[in-house]
């Protein structure tokens, strides 16, 4: 008896003991990176009423704040120009001491199996690349596959360091992306925290009442059958991989999916519903910018593919401070996952450093369809970024035009001033056009910086 009372007691003291500590979320740890020039959030548990006192090693100044009754605290902090590393110390019945701390600029890279693709997958030239990746201003968190069926306030992992072991599991295009980053924007260090899962819909990674309050949604969600691969239900993911870090400042996010959601005439809402639903939760309008999913046999005569991507040039216009990057002259048409991540990062990186960091006026963009007027029987296009717009070859055959029966023909097409000019025999009078459409077209238009234009077809 005596010795049950005595366990008991024991379990008691450790348990208070354990309750009583300080402890944070494991996306504040050692080597972590904290967004510069921002008022950053960090949060944690303690002891109800338990006074919490931060200090931040850059500049000595003492944060204060009392845990409520549900055992939480959270203290906004102010972070300096870029630097490093410094320590933060946390002190309540315990003391925390992060270590080895950089302040510099945070990218989540999120999405699919492009996104999580590494060097330890396959990639061009990736054995070289992971030698040479040894940089401590490059820091990594991978979030591990999880799901729950409610939000959840942590998660597993932590922060490394870029070294050749560690860059060799990370994202690739987001490797790329910070290595790019890096060479503009000089000694600043770079945070990426990855959170991708292969063969998974966006609607996983949506909040699971926006799909349920948006009946458009919802309708194209119950069309999503269970995968042995992956989750199909709607905020599964977010619930677990994204929501534990929301509040946890960051610069933008990088996303790279699209081919699980191939069939799906509303992509566009729904990759609008995703930006619009984390912007809302961190109450940051940060920059989105997202890679077009590459040109791929999806089935046989249909335009499952080729529909996701217009939806992804589509969505440029409906949401704000977003950026696409296309990449048909770096893919593979019969490889799901084309193996040239480096071109991806780095155009990745030059719409931000373009659009976020103004560092760069280069263009960077590719050519995005504009507008087009008629001529009698001639069509003219006008593109976005279309400087030294050209063909691979001499002409093209990818454009078609339809007239009043929306049957479409291929179209002669010659290119003047930055602009395309369209004839057909079979249409006199042009009421549509199309241009690359198809799964498998690799866009054969570019412009001045060899970049190629996205497919697209009028409304």
């Amino acid at each position: 008896m005596k010795n049950n009372i005595f366990k008991f007691a024991f379990f008691l003291l450790i348990s208070s003991t354990m309750m009583a500590n300080v402890s944070l979320p494991n996306i504040f740890g050692d080597n972590m990176v904290l967004q510069r020039n921002s008022e950053v959030k960090i949060w944690g548990w303690a002891n109800p009423k338990e006074e919490i006192k931060l200090i931040s090693g850059w500049n000595n100044q003492e944060y204060k704040v009392v845990t409520n009754n549900q055992a939480q605290w959270e203290l906004k902090i102010k972070t300096p120009e870029a630097g490093g590393p410094f320590i933060i110390s946390i002190k309540g019945y315990n003391e925390v001491i992060l270590k080895n701390i950089l302040i510099g600029e945070v990218w989540v890279c999120s999405g699919q199996s492009n996104m999580e693709m590494s060097v330890s997958w396959g990639i061009d030239n990736g054995d070289e690349e992971a030698k040479n990746a040894t940089n401590p201003n490059i820091r990594f968190f991978t979030v591990p596959k999880l799901t729950a069926t409610t939000p959840q306030n942590n998660l597993l992992g932590n922060w490394t360091e870029s070294t050749p072991e560690t860059m060799k599991n990370f994202s690739a295009v987001g490797y790329f992306f910070a290595k790019r980053l890096r060479e503009d924007l000089k000694n600043v260090p770079i945070g990426l925290i990855s959170s991708n899962w292969g063969g998974t819909p966006a609607e996983i990674w949506i909040p699971e009442e926006v799909i349920n309050n948006d009946p458009l949604l919802l309708e194209n969600a119950k069309k999503l059958n269970e995968q042995e691969y992956g989750p199909r239900q709607p905020g599964r993911a977010y619930n677990a991989m994204i929501y534990p870090f929301v509040g946890f400042k960051i610069a933008g996010t990088l996303w790279y999916q699209g081919e699980s959601n191939v069939g799906s005439a509303v992509y566009d809402k729904t990759l609008s519903a995703l930006i619009t639903s984390w912007r809302k939760v961190w109450q940051d309008d940060f920059p989105f910018y997202y890679v077009q999913i590459a040109a791929y046999k999806t089935g046989s005569n249909n335009f499952s593919n080729v529909m996701v991507r217009d939806s992804q040039r589509k969505l440029l216009k409906e949401v704000s401070n977003t950026g696409m990057v296309v990449i048909s002259d770096v893919s593979d048409t019969i490889d799901i996952h084309p193996k040239n991540k480096k071109a991806v990062g780095i155009r990745l990186a030059n719409l931000a450093l373009k659009n976020t960091y103004k560092t760069n006026s280069n263009l960077v963009e590719s050519p995005l369809f504009k507008a087009f007027k008629t001529d009698k029987n001639k069509a003219i296009l006008s593109f976005d970024y279309a400087e030294g717009l050209h063909f691979a070859g001499k002409t093209s055959n990818q454009f078609e035009l339809a007239g009043a029966d929306g049957v479409f023909y291929t179209a002669e097409a010659l290119i003047k001033n930055d602009q395309v000019i369209l004839t057909s025999k079979k249409v006199l009078v042009p009421l549509k056009v199309r241009f690359a459409w198809g799964n498998t077209i690799q866009s054969d238009l570019f412009n001045k910086v060899n970049l190629p234009a996205s497919c697209f077809i009028t409304e």
